[in-house]
């Protein structure tokens, strides 16, 4: 971090200066000083030049206003930045409130105590509420809108100083004789604080200042010290909360006047004076440190007498009050940033995570990966890579054989340049110093450094690809101590026990190229290592300590930036003659600058380097400078001839959206003067020129302006100088081409001028040419218009070649209808296909498969694609035309298509069909999925198997005794499947006996195959019983409730034959009921007397039966009171007639219905009225 003095306001008649505030928000700042003085002034920029952002940019002083209303000196101001308010208070307790009305500051409110002056006051964090405390202990908390809170009066204390908490809970007082007190937001006192850093403190001291953080931008890692307390003596506290056992402990070793956080408690500024032993006076200085008590530097300010200072709100600039002058500091803040390969990472903290928030903008594309990375240490890059050094989770994984790291608490991790995590190394010591080479990465605590030969898996050898047994090597890692002095030929392994012992000399910077490490010590030694080998080569001694080191490009000289600014270089190979007469190695250059905050080496030459001292840019050549450039940029990267340079502050402000606009492009003067002559002087000047400050950029600028003019030699000569190949071939081709005109064209196209080199071609009647040129950029729009717009024959398989490219550009962004029309015309079958497919053009695609030669390689592809969304018909008629039966019934058994699989399976006589049914059927079964089972049997044409699970099922549903009428159809149901199957059966055997065989001799084929089957009850000639039992049941008792009392009677007959299928219980339950009903008495009792007999049933309920039998035969006799004809035919046993299905009747004439399905009879007369058949329900036809 560097600061240097940038800006000087003088107050008039040379008031002193009380008190100074800086608003964060608006950027007005607000002095008090003796007479009743008070100003408020605003800096603003007015630049629009992009290059003149943020510090670099001329500032004026666009308000100066001064407040009237103080009499006594001004000793007090705060800002209310949430609602745009300044509280004042002078030295009489005089109180005023500022608002800001129409670009002008107003009296608001005024408040006077009299008794006592105001010591501080203090606005809380969202601006709700101030608290004022008096010398004489009084304590008033007020709201924004001026009424009073609460107040208190603390007897016997004198205050001086008072800080809310982050939460606005806590408030802390400051005490006159040193003593802080917290108290709760009520004005209850909760316990007096422990000072930790006035231990061992004699003598009167008094409070400088007290600033708690309240985290609005975030805190540099979780648990951060926040609430700084310093007192005039120089001794400073900073702790976490009021109650922190273990703050940060600091001596400034200065008298302290004043404190401030910036403005994301990164940095505490503390201000006041010191004593200079060589001088015998004090020097007005402004400490800067971290939470963690780290001193980051110094900044010395004129003056006699510091009163006061503030930050402004983006934590570049920093007030400091003056005896009667305002100065302003710039503050240039170490970043956590790099730049590798176009990309610009950066990292910064927001008040809603915890984590450090890491972007890697690329800024070539525009386009950002963000990356969340707890207690970032630093950032660092070198070519497409980049370090974050973190540290280490406790609970991290370890890599494997990795013993020595078992206690690990530092993470170094290797990132790519869009922040994808390559390798971590954990270790064991601190990062503090992190570089890296393109080969190596060196992280330095303050006692070792750490050495990392990492490698990046771009390219693994086939032997290393190969090697399974031996785990290939991550690279190496080596732990040196700074006091040992290791040799180049022994091969040090990570030993951390060394790295813990202490040194006298610490390490303070460090640097390294691809063959040397530079290690710098707080002493003022510089040692030299040699890489990759590690050995002490030189050790140098210069009178600074160092705070950033630099190698150039060959390593032959070192930049070093001390903690003061002072840039100096040492030359490490040049032997000179010291005092006493030796030779020694290395040599202080004469060049030395003072305010420099950042300087970056050239990467292609040694002598050149660029520099940031204060707001300009410095480029020097052989330690001579070039007229500075003014900006503020960090230097990203200096190569050929250019440097790029980034306004990390303007996109710090808003990080997630960088701009282009912050990234800058500097060219230095020898490229603007070889530039600038060879547009107005010519070639031969310019090239001695080059000649006299050669670089391979300046020749290949030579080499182009030659090539604009055709003058072929000098352009040959420059691109010899600059070695770039290409170039030479192309003046060789360029000298090989006769037309003067072609050669410009030839030109025009070499500088991407393409649509002029076209028009050229054109001109010249040069198509193929223009062709040609097209098709080197793949520009397939323009190649087709050229191709079409020809007067001759165009080249069919090029015109081919364009349309299927403009296919693939049209697919390549899902523009499928496009592509469509791109790929018919370039008859490219493939791509055609996968669109329709994406287009859900199914009759585009079956055409398409329709349109194909058979065997063709593209036609399982389309049957796939049928296949996924379910088409089977489409899908199996591709299988078939590509020879792939065993795909197609694969597919119908996907689709549950099992009838067409069947099919299939039988015309391409494959035998596996029936196993796969059968495990598939299974399978439902197990899910208890008979109906799909059924289905699945009947669609294949088993329906042998399928009236076996569909009579079960007719079983189960009778079993339950709900609904008879849906038992009936279930039976209908597996008898009309048996059916089919004998049908079936029958037609196989009429297949197998000929064409020419008799009806006689296949229908008795059909009975022997049947025969062969199982015949067991209802599976042949029996299947219709079921079916027959319910139909009887049903209509009997259709007819009992219709009141055909007779009839029912004769229906209920027939169940005595069925009591196989329905229990016995009901059957003669229905028939005594008939019976009853029909006064056949005598019937009525047989069925009494079968049910009283019934072993089925209970004692109880025999005895119920028994008793109804009672009731009815004492009052009628046992006997049927007439016996029609019809009763002898049913109770008949042999011979037995037909019976009528629709009437349950006998059919005893010669004409009557058949059903030709389950051949049932019914009466002539009752199938007139008739549709469907009374059992089946087939139609009447």
């Amino acid at each position: 971090m560097f600061f240097y003095l940038s800006k000087k306001i003088t107050i008039p008649n040379s008031v002193k200066l009380k008190c100074i505030s800086w608003n964060k928000d608006q950027g007005f700042i607000a002095c008090g000083g003796e007479d009743g003085l008070l100003k408020v002034l605003k800096l603003e920029t007015q630049t629009d030049d992009a290059k003149l952002r943020g510090l670099a940019a001329p500032s004026n002083l666009s308000m100066n206003q001064t407040l009237e209303g103080h009499s006594g000196s001004v000793q007090v101001v705060a800002w209310n930045e949430q609602y745009q308010k300044l509280t004042t208070s002078d030295q009489n307790g005089l109180i005023i409130v500022w608002m800001l009305y129409k670009g002008s500051w107003y009296e608001e409110m005024i408040n006077s105590r009299n008794k006592s002056v105001v010591r501080s006051m203090s606005w809380n964090a969202d601006g709700q509420k101030i608290c004022i405390v008096y010398e004489d202990g009084a304590v008033i908390v007020g709201s924004v809108d001026g009424n009073r809170i609460w107040g208190k009066e603390l007897k016997g204390i004198q205050l001086c100083h008072v800080a809310w908490s982050t939460d606005s809970k806590i408030l802390l007082f400051g005490m006159a004789n040193g003593e802080i007190h917290v108290y709760d937001n009520q004005g209850n006192f909760i316990i007096k604080m422990r000072l930790s850093c006035l231990v061992n403190v004699t003598g009167a001291i008094s409070i400088a200042g007290i600033h708690w953080y309240h985290g609005t931008e975030g805190y540099v890692e979780p648990d951060c010290p926040c609430l700084a307390i310093c007192f005039d003596n120089g001794r400073c506290q900073i702790m976490r909360h009021e109650n922190d056992r273990n703050p940060v402990l600091i001596d400034t070793g200065m008298h302290v006047v004043s404190i401030q956080w910036n403005h994301t408690g990164s940095v505490l500024a503390v201000a006041g004076s010191q004593k200079v032993v060589t001088q015998d006076k004090d020097v007005n200085t402004v400490q800067f440190y971290t939470p963690f008590g780290e001193h980051l530097g110094t900044l010395k300010v004129p003056g006699k007498r510091m009163s006061a200072l503030s930050w402004e709100g983006g934590g570049l600039k920093i007030a400091l009050a003056v005896d009667s002058f305002i100065y302003f500091a710039n503050i240039r803040p170490d970043y956590k940033w790099g730049y590798c390969s176009n990309t610009v990472v950066y990292a910064y903290t927001t008040p809603d995570r915890p984590e450090y928030c890491v972007v890697f903008w690329d800024t070539k594309n525009n386009e950002k990966y963000v990356k969340y990375v707890k207690s970032l240490i630093s950032v660092t890059t070198c070519g497409d890579f980049c370090i974050l050094a973190t540290k280490a989770d406790e609970s991290h994984p370890q890599e494997e054989d990795e013993t020595e790291t078992l206690g690990a608490m530092f993470v170094l991790v290797l990132c790519n340049s869009i922040g994808t995590p390559l390798d971590p190394k954990y270790i064991d010591i601190v990062p503090l110093f992190v570089t890296m080479t393109k080969t190596h990465v060196i992280a330095a605590s303050k006692e070792a450094f750490y050495i990392w030969q990492y490698r990046v898996a771009k390219k693994l050898m086939a032997l290393e690809i190969n090697q399974i047994t031996r785990p290939r090597r991550e690279g190496r890692e080596r732990v040196y101590h700074v006091d040992d002095t290791p040799s180049a030929s022994v091969d040090g392994v990570p030993d951390y026990s060394k790295a813990i012992q202490g040194t006298r000399d610490p390490i303070c910077a460090i640097t390294a190229s691809d063959k040397t490490l530079i290690v710098g010590r707080e002493s003022g030694t510089i040692q030299r290592y040699s890489l990759p080998n590690v050995g002490l080569i030189q050790k140098y001694f210069l009178n600074c300590r160092a705070y950033r080191l630099s190698l150039n490009c060959n390593s032959s000289r070192l930049a070093i930036i001390d903690i003061s600014g002072v840039l100096t270089f040492f030359d490490l190979d040049s032997r000179a003659m010291d005092s006493t007469g030796q030779q020694v190695i290395g040599e202080l250059l004469k060049l030395e600058r003072k305010d420099v905050w950042d300087m970056k080496w050239a990467k292609d030459n040694p002598d050149l380097f660029a520099m940031m001292e204060k707001t300009r840019m410095y480029v020097f050549r052989n330690l001579d400078p070039e007229e500075p450039i003014q900006t503020s940029g960090y230097i990203c990267n200096f190569e050929d001839l250019e440097i790029k340079s980034v306004l990390l502050d303007e996109i710090l402000k808003d990080p997630e959206h960088p701009n282009k606009d912050y990234m800058l492009n500097f060219e230095i003067r020898s490229l603007r003067d070889s530039r600038a002559l060879l547009e107005k002087v010519g070639i031969e000047d310019a090239s001695q020129f080059i000649e006299d400050n050669p670089h391979p950029r300046l020749w290949r600028l030579l080499a182009e302006a030659a090539l604009q003019k055709l003058d072929l030699c000098t352009a040959e000569q420059a691109f010899v100088r600059c070695e770039d190949y290409q170039g030479i071939k192309f003046v060789k081709r360029l000298g090989n081409l006769q037309s003067e005109a072609m050669k410009q064209a030839e030109v025009v196209a070499y500088f991407g001028r393409f649509e002029e080199a076209e028009r050229m071609y054109l001109d010249m009647d040069r198509r193929d040419l223009a062709i040609g040129l097209r098709l080197k950029l793949v520009d397939w729009f323009r190649v087709l218009h050229l191709l079409k717009t020809g007067s001759g024959v165009a080249d069919d398989s090029l015109l081919e070649q364009a349309h299927n490219a403009i296919g693939d550009y049209f697919a390549d962004r899902q523009k499928w209808l496009n592509a469509v029309e791109y790929y018919v015309q370039g008859r490219n079958q493939e791509r055609l296909a996968e669109c329709y497919y994406m287009l859900e053009d199914y009759e585009g695609l079956e055409s398409l498969a329709s349109s194909l030669p058979e065997n063709h390689k593209l036609l399982p592809d389309i049957a796939q694609m049928f296949v996924r969304v379910g088409m089977c018909g489409q899908a199996v008629t591709a299988f078939l035309r590509c020879n792939q039966p065993k795909a197609a019934v694969d597919t119908c058994v996907h689709l549950h298509q099992w009838n067409k699989a069947v099919e299939l399976a039988k015309s391409h006589n494959m035998k596996e069909i029936g196993s796969l049914l059968a495990r598939y059927a299974s399978h439902l079964l197990e899910k208890n999925k008979t109906l799909e089972a059924i289905e699945l049997y009947r669609k294949a044409s088993y329906f042998f198997d399928a009236a076996k699970l569909m009579f079960k099922i007719a079983d189960e549903e009778a079993k339950k005794r709900a609904k008879p009428l849906r038992v009936k159809k279930l039976y209908v149901l597996a008898a009309l499947l048996v059916q089919q199957h004998q049908e079936q059966v029958k037609s196989a055997q009429r297949g197998k006996a000929g064409g020419e065989s008799s009806e006689a001799a296949s229908a008795l084929a059909g009975f022997l195959e049947e025969e062969v089957l199982p015949t067991a009850g209802r599976f042949t000639d029996s299947a219709w019983r079921g079916a027959e039992a319910y139909h009887f049941f049903v209509l009997a008792q259709r007819q009992l409730y219709e009141g055909y009392v007779d009839t029912a009677l004769q229906t209920a007959f027939h169940l005595r034959d069925y009591e196989d299928i329905i229990p016995a219980v009901e059957i003669y339950s229905l028939l005594a009921l008939c019976a009853c009903a029909s006064r056949a008495f005598g019937t009525c009792s047989k069925a009494f007397i079968k049910l009283e007999s019934l072993e089925t049933l209970s004692s109880e309920q025999k005895q119920q039966y028994e008793d109804l039998a009672l009731e009815i035969f004492t009052k009628h006799t046992p006997k049927d009171n007439r016996k029609s004809e019809l009763d002898s035919l049913l109770e008949g046993g042999e011979g037995k007639l037909p019976t009528c299905v629709a009437t349950g009747r006998p059919i005893t004439e010669y004409q009557f219905w058949m059903c030709s399905v389950c051949r049932h009879c019914v009466h002539a007369q009752e199938i007139s009225s008739c549709a469907f058949c009374p059992l089946c329900h087939s139609a009447v036809g």
